[in-house]
C-alpha cells in the first residue's frame, strides 16, 4: 500500500470517526435545550384565589413565549407550605415553578413554630408577577353594607363577626387582625386553604365577611354574589373602582397590599433562570396581558430577579413586628 492511500485511509477513518460523534452528541445537545417538555406551575392555594387566578394568565402567555404548555397545579395545604416544600424538594431543572404569595413566602416564617423552608436559600427568584390588592366583602344579605356599620355591627353581636380568608397568617389574615386592632372591631378569623374556598362559604352564607385579593373576589362583586365593603390599597383599584378604600370609609393610613411572584427551586441553571425572567417581563409588557392581570386587580410590575429577592428580604424583616403585636403562632 502506498503512503499516499494509507494517508487517504486513514484522512476516511477520521472523517467517519468525527461524524459518528457528532452524530452520537446530537441527542445529548438536543436535551440540554430547554424546555423541551411541559413546565409544571405549582399554587400552593385551592383554585380561585389571587395566587391560581394570577398563575394561569401567566402560564398562558409565558407558554406561549416558550413554546411550551405551562400546567397549572394546585397544591394547597398549611397555608401554602406544601406547595412551596413540593417545589423546594423539586430538581432545579426549570420544569418545576412556583407560583409565590407574599402570605407564605414572608409572613408564613413568623407565624409557623417551624417552615419547612427558608425563603432566601431555598429558591431562586426570577421575578414579581404584580401588586395584588386586597378587598373586605360581605354575604349580600349580611347586616353590613359599609365599613363603619361592620364595625357598629361586629361589637354588637356575640361572638363577633366570622370573617374567613386563605389561610392563617396571610396577608388577608394580618390585614384581618390589623383591623381589628386599628378599629377595635369583633372580627373572628377563620382559616381556609385557600382564598376560593373562602369566597364559595361567603357566598353560600356560611360565613358573613371574606379577606381576599380583588383577583378572586372581582367576578362575584360583578354579578352581585358579594358586596364590597372596601379595598386597602391606597387608591382605589382600577378592577374595582367604585369600591372605597378603607382610608375613605373612615379607617385612615390603613394600607396592607399583597404580591405574587414567581420561583423556582435553588441552583437553577443560570441560564434557563435568565431566560425565565426575561420572558416574564415580556408577559407583563404585553398589554393584553397586563389588562388581564389589571382586571383581576393585579398590577403588573416588571423588573429584575435581584429586586424581587431583595423585596423578599425587606418583607421578610418587615411583617416579623406586625404578627409578634398580632400574638399569630402556629405550633
Amino acid at each position: 500500500m502506498t503512503h499516499l492511500s494509507m494517508r487517504r485511509r486513514w484522512l476516511g477513518a477520521t472523517v467517519l470517526a468525527l461524524g459518528a460523534f457528532a452524530l452520537g452528541a446530537l441527542p445529548a445537545a438536543a436535551q440540554t435545550a430547554w424546555p423541551a417538555k411541559p413546565i409544571r406551575l405549582v399554587v400552593p392555594f385551592t383554585p380561585g384565589g389571587v395566587t391560581d387566578t394570577s398563575a394561569r394568565v401567566v402560564a398562558d402567555f409565558l407558554g406561549r413565549r416558550l413554546g411550551q404548555q405551562v400546567i397549572v397545579d394546585n397544591k394547597p395545604g398549611a397555608s401554602g407550605n406544601i406547595g412551596m416544600v413540593l417545589v423546594k424538594d423539586a430538581a432545579p431543572d426549570g420544569y418545576t415553578l412556583a407560583l409565590a404569595f407574599d402570605g407564605t413566602m414572608v409572613i408564613n416564617p413568623h407565624v409557623f413554630a417551624k417552615v419547612p423552608f427558608d425563603t432566601l436559600k431555598d429558591y431562586t427568584a426570577i421575578g414579581k408577577i404584580g401588586n395584588a390588592t386586597l378587598v373586605l366583602v360581605a354575604h349580600p344579605e349580611a347586616s353590613v353594607k359599609t365599613v363603619a356599620e361592620l364595625i357598629s355591627v361586629s361589637k354588637a353581636t356575640a361572638g363577633g363577626l366570622s370573617f374567613g380568608t386563605s389561610g392563617t397568617g396571610g396577608t388577608p389574615h394580618i390585614a384581618g387582625e390589623l383591623l381589628k386592632m386599628r378599629t377595635g372591631a369583633n372580627l373572628v378569623h377563620v382559616p381556609y386553604k385557600g382564598g376560593g374556598q373562602a369566597l364559595t362559604d361567603v357566598v353560600g352564607g356560611s360565613i358573613p365577611l371574606v379577606y381576599t385579593a380583588v383577583a378572586g373576589a372581582h367576578g362575584f362583586v360583578k354579578n352581585g354574589k358579594v358586596r364590597a365593603l372596601a379595598v386597602s390599597s391606597a387608591t382605589r383599584s382600577s378592577a374595582l373602582p367604585d369600591v372605597p378604600t378603607f382610608a375613605e370609609a373612615g379607617v385612615p393610613d390603613f394600607v396592607v397590599d399583597s404580591w405574587v411572584g414567581l420561583l423556582a427551586p435553588a441552583g437553577l441553571p443560570p441560564a434557563i433562570a435568565t431566560r425565565l425572567t426575561t420572558e416574564l417581563n415580556a408577559v407583563l409588557a404585553d398589554p393584553e396581558a397586563r389588562e388581564k392581570l389589571r382586571t383581576l386587580g393585579i398590577e403588573a410590575t416588571p423588573g429584575t430577579a435581584a429586586q424581587f429577592h431583595g423585596e423578599m428580604a425587606r418583607d421578610l424583616a418587615r411583617y416579623g413586628p406586625v404578627v409578634k403585636a398580632a400574638g399569630i403562632k402556629i405550633e
